[in-house]
């Protein structure tokens, strides 16, 4: 079978190649992919930053983002063929730690878990793969390629779940939501504000092409100009999901009393001047909370379906602005201007 894989460490390695089948240790249920969605962080993998291959193996198939039709499954496994599945990022180690014990591996306390595509276990980007059922997730079918958008979508409903942990005000509710960044996690975590009935604005740095409309339909209000516009906003939960530092620093120099603020995203460290002194005063004065989030285990998997299930699907088909076939992967791979999310299709021919 044809895969997608790629030598860890060696920048731009990428390559389509014929592979084994994947064992039958990797998991009962049998699965044909139907489509692999691209992220930063494939980027930055194909770019050689980061990124380890199963013990044994000097190639690592890559792709974490899965959609695929169940070819075969064990009776009373909970999967049937030609369900629609998404298999989940991350396993737990093998220890194991308190959390992965107690099945949230999506906050592995040793780091000795493994993840698809990204570390120590092959990815979805093959034509077919093999997965537990523990680690497989029912999308409803009737969504079509937009289930793809589950695993992103889980890893928001991951921090929207945090959010909740940590929000203290049970007589007073949070109602504004900022969201800084409208790529795909931005804009799903955005989605699900709007489920929850939260007054929703988003922050890019574009000014044109489909994000302000996409914001609009949504319902929200889409902001695009100075940082310091951010700041007369004073929402109540803040989902940062740029990873930019100048957009961070904003946000916490300026913490809104009773105010939450999620660090979602990641990107290049940076030196920069930051007062901790005003950060600490700000935080203490005002009850501030700050948390990063990454990840998620079983349970976001499961809210991120029912999220995609309620959606409007014409919404969701607009994140997904680029359809490349497995012949073309390159093409997935390669950052283009206007792209939201870019999906190698696998049903489809060059």
């Amino acid at each position: 079978m044809r895969a997608i894989t790629i030598l860890p460490g060696v920048p731009n390695s990428a390559k389509l190649e014929d592979v084994p089948e994947a064992p039958k240790g990797d998991g009962a249920i049998l699965v044909d992919t139907i489509a692999l969605g691209v992220c930063g962080t494939d980027h930055e993998i194909v770019a050689g930053h980061y990124g380890e291959a199963p013990d044994g193996h000097e190639r690592l198939i890559l792709g974490h983002e899965s959609l695929g039709r169940v070819h075969e499954a064990p009776a009373d496994c909970g999967f049937a063929v030609g369900d629609h599945i998404v298999g989940i990022v991350r396993q737990p180690d093998p220890v194991p730690c308190p959390a992965c014990a107690n099945g949230e591996w999506d906050m592995c306390r040793n780091g000795l878990y493994t993840e698809h595509g990204i570390k120590k276990r092959n990815g979805f980007g093959a034509e077919r793969f093999r997965i537990a059922p523990e680690f497989a997730v029912k999308v409803d079918s009737a969504l079509g390629i937009l289930g793809v958008l589950l695993e992103p979508t889980s890893v928001v409903a991951k921090a929207w779940d945090h959010c909740g942990r940590v929000w203290r005000l049970k007589s007073a509710p949070a109602r504004k939501l900022l969201v800084t960044g409208a790529g795909p996690i931005g804009l799903l975590a955005a989605l699900l504000g709007k489920q929850r009935g939260y007054e929703v604005h988003i922050y890019d740095h574009n000014v044109s092409g489909p994000k302000p409309e996409l914001v609009r339909d949504l319902g929200g209000t889409y902001h695009s100009g100075g940082l310091d516009e951010l700041v007369s906003l004073a929402p109540d939960l803040v989902l940062e999901c740029t990873g930019v530092p100048p957009v961070i620093t904003t946000l916490l120099s300026h913490v809104a009393t009773d105010s939450v603020i999620c660090l979602a995203g990641v990107g290049a460290p940076a030196r920069r001047e930051f007062d901790i002194g005003a950060f600490n005063r700000a935080m203490v004065l005002n009850n501030g909370t700050v948390f990063g989030t990454v990840n998620a285990n079983r349970q976001h998997y499961a809210a991120a379906a029912d999220a995609l299930a309620r959606a409007d699907r014409n919404w969701l088909a607009r994140l997904i602005t680029r359809r490349v076939p497995l012949a073309n992967f390159a093409e997935g791979l390669t950052k283009r201007k206007g792209d939201i999310k870019v999906v190698i299709d696998f049903t489809q021919q060059p």
